[in-house]
């Protein structure tokens, strides 16, 4: 459920940069807590996050496209969460703690990928 706040004059740039946002959110099917169950910890996908954002920003990509911060019930209640596209995703994959296996697994199979098709 969205929250609406109600006003009385809407600027027509807001209401196309609100659409636009909510367009990039529905191509964003992942959250960053779902790494929680890969075995990484708060911090580490906070680190990650953080280093895929620097890194899709160095590359000219709009980051507002593929990370969204949000805020996420979990068990410990709600925290601090960024929803992620497929890019975003694999961004954070990819710069996590390389000592975890989901990490290494991940970095892997992007190698085989990348040598099949070259």
């Amino acid at each position: 459920m969205e929250l609406a706040i109600y006003t009385t004059n809407y600027d027509v740039t807001d209401t196309v940069q609100n659409f636009m946002n909510i367009y990039y959110a529905t191509h964003m099917p992942y959250l960053a807590s779902d790494l929680l169950k890969k075995g990484l910890t708060p911090a580490q996908i906070s680190d990650a996050v953080s280093v895929a954002i620097k890194v899709i920003n160095a590359s000219g990509i709009a980051a507002h496209k593929h990370f969204m911060p949000v805020f996420s019930s979990l068990k410990e209640g709600i925290v601090q969460d960024c929803k992620l596209s497929d890019v975003g995703y694999g961004l954070v994959l990819m710069n996590a703690d390389k000592n975890l296996q989901a990490v290494s697994e991940f970095q892997m199979n992007i190698l085989n990928n990348f040598l099949k098709v070259h």
